[in-house]
Parts: structure tokens; sequence; C-alpha cells
């Protein structure tokens, strides 16, 4: 019998923009990458539209107003068929909460969320050397080895 979750999931909807914001310092703090997830913050009403888009998912584990878990993906419309895809962007999990279960319970949400709108997969980005990743994707789903390209905008980009 597996053990109670000592967290709760949480799907953010535009009322939860301080949520989001608990989740992108832990992004920062996870991914040892501060300066990019906190540094330069989009305003309250951006976030808020954000949350409140159907191409945007954010979702949260929370231990009372703690976030020890986020998890951030985009709905693609896709063209070829009348369908969408979900791609899982970021997922981070504090490091004194993980093993718990709390990425898989991420990933359940996101998958509930998923049918619930339809779309026809989920899909996500492994870097090489994230053994952890790699296997909590590999016991989810189906691996694809594929090659990802960064592409400058005309004028400039990152």
């Amino acid at each position: 019998m597996p053990e109670p979750r000592d967290f709760e999931v949480q799907v953010l909807t535009r009322h939860d923009v301080g949520t989001m914001r608990r989740m992108l310092a832990l992004f920062g703090e996870v991914f040892e990458d501060r300066r990019t997830y906190t540094s330069a913050q989009p305003d309250d009403p951006y976030l808020a539209a954000l949350l409140a888009s159907p191409t945007f998912i954010a979702i949260a584990a929370r231990q009372q107003d703690a976030v020890i878990g986020g998890l951030a993906a985009y709905v693609l419309p896709k063209f070829e068929q009348a369908r969408k895809e979900v791609y899982l962007y970021d997922l981070a999990v504090a490091a004194a909460h993980r093993r718990r279960g709390v990425a898989t319970a991420l990933i359940e949400a996101l998958r509930r969320v998923a049918r619930d709108i339809g779309a026809w997969v989920i899909y996500v980005q492994a870097d090489r050397g994230d053994d952890p990743a790699i296997a909590l994707y590999g016991r989810l789903g189906v691996r694809e080895d594929v090659l990802h390209f960064d592409i400058a905008p005309a004028g400039g980009g990152h």
C-alpha cells in the first residue's frame, strides 16, 4: 500500500500568481539559474494572463504555502490534424523532497489535464547526463532520440 502523500498538487489558475512566483523561485534554485527565473519576472497582470491562457499549464506541489515541486507545460495546437500536443517544458522538485513521488504526481496531474483538453500526446526533453529525469520519463513513456537546435531570431535573440 503506498504511503499517504504529505503534499497536494494544484493546477494553477489566474488567481495563483503568488504560487507561480514561488514556483519560479524553486526553478531558479533547483536549476541553479536564479538569474533567469527570478531577476526579471513579469508583472502580476502578465502572469495572471499566462495562467489563464489555454496554451499554458502550471502545476505546483505544495506543503501548506511552500512550493516543493513545479511543472510548466505548453499546449500546441497542431495544423496537420485537429489535435493538440503538450510540451512539458520545466519540472523541478526541491532537493529535500525528492524520491517521494512528487515529480510523478505532477506528471500524473499533467496527464489528466492533457486528457481533459483532448491532447494527443505529452512530450518532454531530457538532457544527456540527467539520469534521474531520464529514468522517470522512461518509466512513464516511450523514448525517442532526437536532436535539438536553438536558432536565433533575425537580428539577434539570446
